[in-house]
This record gives structure tokens, C-alpha cells and sequence, in this order.
């Protein structure tokens, strides 16, 4: 080749490293699964999320110790509309440069989570000019008239003030990241609805109510009773809480279109959780945040607001069935699976790998810095390092190929688990292999044998074991996981056998680097993952 012609080559790969590196953070999708996309590659977030008073300069002193503890990515930070808009019309984005700054300064990336009009469903985040100000800023009212703690999402002008002080936030952001994308997604509003009332009814929000249903919706949220008419007509005992998901998310979506706008930025939504195991869903009777994204009704949030990517769920009950349900229910053809709260307490860290097996685009468990503050019993009583210890020995494991895990989870190459409360072996399937996982064995031999080898091995006395596993090729694997036995088999009707199972970790330019060869004691009786995580590249076979 000429010289000019390597030249040539040369400039255009630069000029094609430039342009990924130029493009925005967006999600995609490709037969039913998602990435997200951070300078033209997949990007797996291994987050992390701060207490929500940690939004300010002094206090983040405490909060990047711990995420560089966590070995996370990516921080999720609270910016509090109070705190950018104290006085009307005059915006303070001090917090967010200096936010910026020491996110590069730490090698991090960010998520931002707007609290704005609603945080937890309350008003709690807005500045003090829209609290007093009930007239202009309404709240939602009950069959009486009285007064809810929430505001409403038929004051218009809480909807205009939120959604300027929310595109400055974006032209701001824009301004100082655009061409950088330290900050990954934006989250808009947090953990909306309503507790205790099923929706508002001022006389706007019963006008709207009285009104046939969107065609949108109706093309995304089946009806219940008549094809088409009011609300009550087509959803009939549902109707109440429907509306108030279709209001509430018509607010937000207006919010976020404009915020895209001016900066376009993948944007979510998070929620507090509604019982996945109520099957069908039952209609609502103050047990959960009417009006909020859950599960039952994200084609509404789909129909109301397309400017919002996912609906996100926010993990703090343990049970391995419902964590289970909710992941499931989460990740659809049209939601990716991105898990931007989780419970703190030692009993989640198995998760993780269920999360990331399953393809999520990421996971953070909520209140890691080392504020002396604990939201026990959702979380851990913990203040220091031991926070974040069941959640770093799984991140030290994926970060090193955390772009190549992504891809493979975009692919549909990846699987993985939990222990389940009930202790019983698991089993995931791949194309021609089975992995079968049981747990509480020691390392050598079979329970069958009884005496020492049927008793539980020590330190497995609750369930902490998990495992995540990529088909890398027809018959190779890299499988990742604690405190677990997998045994890799051949599909029914097939036959096949271990050839060579590899210990060993990727490099931070993502290339293997073998550390051993697992054989004989090490896989006589399946690979015997112990208390601490490990990683095997296995390599199985089939006769001629």
C-alpha cells in the first residue's frame, strides 16, 4: 500500500474514532434487546447512587471515597430544582460544574436524577416560591376538595415553571458536557404518584377525566370494559388509576421533550413498586403510589410520554420472587432493564448477578457515600466500607469488561442468577448447553455421599450465592459467580463434556489473561465457584 493510501487509512479511522467519540449517549434497540450507547459503543453502568442530601459540594467529600470504593463507573446524583431556581427566573448551576468537574477528576461518568415537581411523590425538592404559592402551584385534591401533600399534574403553572427551570438545567449541561458525555442519562422527576389518593380530582383533572381516552393509550394499555369512551367506560374499577398514570406521565413527557430539545439525552423514569406477584393486578386500594410507572401500566407512560426511554424499577424488597417478577416484568421488547435503585443490605449483592446476566444496561444500590445517615431497614445499618463490599466484589469482576459484557448482553449472549430463598438448584439453558446451579455444596464431592459431604458448607447459612454466564461461542463460556456449583451439560438428546476450564480475568484493555487451569479435584464434581468471585473461561466439546 502507498504511503498516501496509509495516510488515508489512517486520517479516516481517526475521523471514525472522532465521530463516535462526538455522538451523544442514546440507547438502541435490536430485536427486542437494548444498549445503551456511549461514544458508539455499548456501555454496561455499574452505578451507584448518593444519599439524596449529597447534592452539594462540601458533602460530595463523602460520596466519591465510597464510589471509588464501590469500584462503580458511574454515580447517580440528585439536582434538586430548589437547589438550581431559589429565586424565580434566577438559576444557580454552581453544584452541577463543580458535579462535573469531579466526576472527570475521578474517572467517573454520571447520571443525573431531576428532582423536581415530585421526589418520593411529595413536593419536598421545590423551591420555597412554589411551596407557599398553593393558589398558583395547586395540589391535588381529594372527592371533598381537601388538599393532598402532592402537587397536581393539571397546575399549569407548575408544569411551565418545572420545565424551564428543567431546559435550563439541560442548556446548561449541554454548555459544559456536550461534547464530553460524562453524564450519561437523566432522570426525570422520582418516584411519582400519589399515596393514600387514587388521583386528583380538581375540576380540570375531572374534565379531562370525563373525556374519552387517547387513542394512544388505548393502542398501548388494553381496555377493560368498552373499546372506546371515557376512562370509566374502557377501564371501568381501573379507571381512576390509569388516568392518573396518563396524567402524570403526559406531565413528565412534556418536561423531557423539551429538555431533549435542547440537549438529547436518553431519560427514564423510577418508581416505587407495586406487588409483581399479584396476578392479575388488582385494582388499587392505597397499597401503592397510584399514578407512578409500575409494571401494569408502562404502555400508558409509553402512550403519554415518548420523550421518556424506560420505566425503571426501584428494588428494596429482597424476596428472591419478587425481585425475580419485577426484572421480568421490567425488561420488555420496549423497556430496556435498567435498575437505578436497590437496597443496600448485604442480602442484594447476589442480584447483581441476575441483573447483569439477564441484560440489563446497569444497576446502582442507593445511599453509597460515607454520610453518617442510614435508611434502615430498606438498607443497611452500615456507615462505612461495609456498604459497599457485597456490591464491589461483584463490580471488580465486570469492570474490566464491561464493554464487552454489554455487547454480549446486546447480542442475547448472556444469562445469569440469584439463589433463590428456597435454596433449590437453578438451571439456565443456552444453545446446546445447560448450566445447572445448586448451591450450599462444599467444593469436593457429592451430598449423596452423606456424613461431612451432605452438610451445608459453612457461611452459607442465608442465600449469597449467584452466577452470570456469556455463551462466547458455540461451546465456549465465561462464567462469573460466588458461592455456587455449576455443572455444564449438554442439551437433551445431545452429548458433550468439559475440555478445559480456565481461572483467570480480563485486563483493563479487555483481553483475557489465564491465571490457571481448573482439573481433576477442581472439576470432578462441577465448578465449585467459592465465597469469593471468581471468573472461568470454559470450553466445552463434543465426540466426532
Amino acid at each position: 500500500m502507498k504511503t498516501s493510501s496509509l495516510l488515508a487509512a489512517a486520517l479516516a479511522g481517526l475521523l471514525s474514532l472522532q465521530a463516535a467519540a462526538a455522538e451523544a449517549p442514546r440507547l438502541v434497540t435490536r430485536d427486542g434487546r437494548h444498549a445503551l450507547l456511549v461514544d458508539g459503543k455499548p456501555f454496561l453502568i455499574l452505578g451507584g447512587q448518593a444519599h439524596n442530601s449529597s447534592n452539594y459540594p462540601e458533602a460530595l467529600k463523602t460520596v466519591w471515597p465510597a464510589i471509588d470504593d464501590l469500584k462503580a463507573n458511574t454515580l447517580l446524583m440528585p439536582v434538586a430544582w430548589e437547589q438550581v431556581e431559589p429565586q424565580e427566573g434566577r438559576f444557580d448551576f454552581s453544584f452541577l460544574d463543580t458535579l462535573v468537574k469531579q466526576a472527570r477528576e475521578h474517572g467517573k461518568h454520571l447520571v443525573l436524577l431531576w428532582f423536581g415537581t415530585w421526589k418520593n411523590t411529595s413536593a419536598q425538592y421545590t423551591p420555597e416560591w412554589v411551596k407557599l404559592d398553593p393558589q398558583r402551584f395547586p395540589f391535588n385534591v381529594d372527592r371533598e376538595g381537601k388538599a393532598n401533600y402532592s402537587l397536581s399534574p393539571f397546575g399549569a403553572e407548575t408544569l411551565k415553571a418545572d420545565k424551564r427551570a428543567f431546559v435550563a438545567l439541560m442548556g446548561h449541561l449541554k454548555k459544559i458536557d456536550g461534547d464530553r458525555h460524562t453524564v450519561l442519562m437523566v432522570q426525570v422527576e422520582n418516584e411519582v404518584g400519589t399515596y393514600g389518593l387514587v388521583r386528583d380530582f380538581s375540576p380540570a383533572a375531572q374534565a379531562a377525566f370525563e373525556q374519552p381516552v387517547p387513542a394512544a393509550v388505548l393502542e398501548r394499555q388494553k381496555p377493560r370494559a368498552a373499546a372506546t369512551g371515557s376512562w370509566r367506560e374502557v377501564y371501568g374499577d381501573y379507571a381512576d388509576e390509569y388516568f392518573h398514570a396518563w396524567a402524570v406521565a403526559r406531565y413528565i413527557g412534556e418536561i423531557a421533550a423539551a429538555g431533549r430539545a435542547v440537549y438529547d439525552l436518553p431519560m427514564y423514569v423510577n418508581n416505587a413498586l407495586r406487588d409483581p406477584l399479584e396476578q392479575p393486578p388488582k385494582p388499587w386500594n392505597k397499597n401503592f403510589a397510584s399514578g407512578g410507572p409500575t409494571w401494569d401500566v408502562i404502555g400508558i407512560y409509553k402512550a403519554a410520554a415518548p420523550a421518556i426511554d424506560i420505566a425503571a424499577p426501584d428494588v428494596y424488597n429482597p424476596e428472591s420472587a419478587q425481585v425475580n417478577a419485577n426484572l421480568g416484568l421490567f425488561q420488555r421488547p420496549d423497556n430496556a432493564l435498567w435498575i437505578p435503585e436497590i437496597g443496600s443490605k448485604p442480602a442484594y449483592g447476589r442480584f447483581l448477578y441476575a441483573m447483569l446476566g439477564r441484560g440489563a444496561i446497569g444497576v446502582s444500590p442507593f445511599g453509597i457515600d460515607y454520610f453518617d445517615y442510614t435508611n434502615h431497614p430498606l438498607g443497611t445499618q452500615a456507615t462505612d466500607k461495609a456498604i459497599v463490599q457485597p456490591f464491589e466484589r461483584v463490580y471488580r469482576m465486570f469492570a474490566p469488561l464491561q464493554r464487552q459484557w454489554a455487547q454480549w448482553a446486546f447480542e442475547g449472549r448472556t444469562q445469569g442468577i440469584g439463589e433463590g430463598d428456597d435454596r433449590k438448584p437453578q438451571q439456565l439453558d443456552f444453545p446446546g448447553w445447560t448450566a445447572k446451579l445448586t448451591y450450599r455444596l462444599g467444593r469436593f464431592g457429592e451430598a449423596s455421599w452423606g456424613g461431612d459431604y451432605a452438610k451445608p458448607a459453612p457461611g452459607t447459612e442465608e442465600p449469597g450465592g449467584g452466577a452470570a454466564i456469556a455463551q462466547i461461542g458455540p461451546d465456549e463460556f465465561i462464567l462469573i459467580g460466588e458461592r455456587v456449583r455449576v455443572r455444564m451439560e449438554p442439551a437433551a438428546g445431545t452429548s458433550g463434556m468439559l475440555l478445559r476450564a480456565e481461572q483467570g480475568r480480563f485486563d483493563a484493555e479487555g483481553r483475557w489473561q489465564m491465571e490457571r487451569v481448573w482439573n481433576g479435584d477442581q472439576v470432578d464434581y462441577g465448578l465449585n465457584l467459592p465465597a469469593e468471585p471468581v471468573m472461568l473461561k470454559i470450553k466445552m466439546g463434543r465426540p466426532r
